[in-house]
């Protein structure tokens, strides 16, 4: 069973910069579609940035175009510079199931098989 673990959330103020990272235990992030996820409350989560297995590819939200970066080594991050408290959530990684399939640039939550817990992102003006 793949378990994945956010780190790297925080209070920040607007214009600063965080890191995300995800790291899994049971399993791998390599060689399949991961996925960063953002939620606020009871919304539903929305999607962020995403890398495909092979890592040629990279895929963004229109609101964060420019501003963050998605990456991959053994873990999965996520450069979030020019923050904005509108960027304020619960970031969330995410794996799918099927090693190599991309999902290209608005995948659907259904697309993922494994989850991680999140972590609080906080921008204060």
């Amino acid at each position: 069973q793949v378990i994945l673990e956010e780190s790297g959330g925080g209070v920040v103020q607007a214009g600063g910069s965080l890191r995300l990272s995800c790291t899994a235990s049971g399993g791998t992030l390599s060689t399949y579609y991961a996925a960063w996820f953002r939620q606020n409350g009871g919304n539903e989560r929305v999607f962020v940035a995403a890398i495909s297995g092979s890592g040629k590819s990279v895929y963004y939200a229109d609101s964060v175009k420019g501003r963050f970066t998605i990456s991959r080594d053994n873990a999965l991050h996520l450069q979030m510079n020019s923050l904005k408290p509108e960027d304020t959530a619960v970031y969330i990684c995410a794996r799918t199931g099927d090693p190599w399939f991309d999902y290209g640039n608005q995948p659907s939550v259904y697309n993922f098989a494994t989850w991680g817990h999140g972590t609080q992102v906080t921008v204060f003006p």
